[in-house]
């Protein structure tokens, strides 16, 4: 094993520049296309519940082809390719603000386009990196790319907000288009896909990944507990700024002081991700941090007292929560590059996408709404927090814990046909 660090491995830093101009990108896109559809062409409640769901239904739609097409190609000419059609889609929303043509049904084309190609780039991206660093370096660079995601938590939505106070809404969706440049500068050779057969449809292939999901010791209780975790976080992603705000009475100073932390948080646990999970085992630290930050989240639907108090009660999930959720995430997408084939990665990671942001995520929006209105804002929280907390178990009865590290499976089980 090579114990030079992957900051000395020009390609991988490269990888990473271009990682972080694109969360970035991504956190500017999130923040101004809604504020297009606001503050340029008036939209209203359900406008803006439709760029929603034209969203979620680009992954649902295209994620298991997307999967399957990403195990057929070479990866990293398609993330240059995803990149470039991408740019070229969000392109086109300032020029047609420019020129007087803009209308909400394009918001709805390129969003839904969009999320499409997202789709294909999040099945993509996760199987190059191993082709990249090699296996024995995926902890480190998944942490290091952790870093990425979290600096543009925390410097994005102020720096989106500027953008769109200087330039327009429209015009700060450009950021998003320039990610591509840096993936074409890697020099390192990616290795030919393996042959398959001529004759092979691709709903075979689709479902070839789906059959490896269903029956793998450790993918499998990563998808059940996916399921239900997304469906419940919803929950939160739907009502906590309303319970911030209405339920807990914070002003919006402080509700961002709030969410911020939790970029802080994740920022901070992606520095030490590599170090816990070589402490700890992978399987123990994914677990165990799991565990932690489900434990520190019951003070959300808690909180109450005074204005300080209530917000303490939210801070601290926010900052130490969140840090200890990215090292779950770093160990989890770390054992499935470890212990998947590379021949059906891209359809692994495409059937996780579906079933998590596909289908858990909406689902729960949707679910959180109802539940809101019948038991009202705190007690549909508490439910968000009870039923994520409960899809652990699907992980604490597996044999994901006992895990020392991924190659420990590789190296007790047979190779999947």
């Amino acid at each position: 094993m090579s114990t030079r660090s992957l900051w000395q491995h020009q390609d991988f830093v490269k990888l990473w520049i271009g990682q972080t101009v694109s969360e970035l990108g991504t956190v500017v896109t999130r923040t101004a296309v809604p504020l297009v559809a606001l503050l340029v062409l008036g939209a209203g409640p359900w406008e803006l519940a439709v760029l929603v769901i034209v969203t979620s239904a680009g992954v649902l739609l295209v994620g298991l082809f997307a999967g399957a097409w990403v195990d057929r190609l070479l990866r990293r000419p398609l993330l240059i390719g995803d990149d470039f059609i991408r740019a070229g889609l969000l392109l086109s929303i300032p020029v047609a603000y420019a020129f007087g043509g803009l209308r909400i049904e394009q918001l709805y084309v390129v969003m839904f386009l969009e999320s499409c190609l997202g789709a294909l780039f999040d099945a993509a991206y996760p199987a190059y990196v191993p082709t990249l660093i090699g296996r024995d370096r995926l902890v480190e660079g998944n942490s290091r790319l952790a870093t990425s995601s979290s600096i543009a938590e925390i410097g994005g939505p102020g720096f989106a907000g500027a953008l769109v106070q200087i330039v327009s809404a429209p015009f700060a969706i450009l950021v998003d288009a320039v990610s591509a440049i840096s993936l074409m500068m890697i020099r390192a050779p990616e290795p030919p896909r393996p042959p398959r057969e001529a004759t092979t449809r691709i709903v075979h292939e689709i479902a070839e990944g789906l059959r490896v999901v269903r029956r793998h010791a450790i993918v499998f209780p990563l998808a059940a507990r996916s399921v239900p975790a997304h469906v419940f976080g919803a929950f939160y992603g739907v009502l906590y700024s309303i319970y911030l705000l209405r339920e807990l009475h914070l002003d919006p100073f402080l509700l961002g002081i709030v969410i911020s932390a939790g970029g802080v948080g994740a920022l901070v646990g992606s520095l030490f991700a590599a170090r816990v999970v070589n402490a700890l085992g992978i399987g123990r630290a994914l677990v165990g941090t799991a565990i932690a930050a489900s434990a520190l989240g019951v003070l959300t639907p808690l909180a109450q007292g005074p204005v300080a108090l209530a917000a303490l009660m939210v801070f601290l999930p926010q900052l130490i929560g969140d840090g200890l959720q990215t090292i779950e995430g770093v160990a989890e997408r770390s054992l499935i590059q470890g212990v998947i084939p590379d021949r059906v990665l891209g359809r692994v990671n495409a059937t996780l996408d579906v079933v998590s942001h596909g289908v858990g995520y909406p689902l729960g929006a949707i679910v959180a709404a109802f539940v809101a209105e019948q038991i009202g804002v705190r007690g549909a929280i508490a439910i968000g927090w009870a039923g994520m907390a409960l899809s652990i178990l699907f992980l604490v009865f597996s044999p994901v814990p006992g895990l020392r590290a991924a190659s420990d499976f590789v190296a007790g089980e047979a190779a999947i046909p």
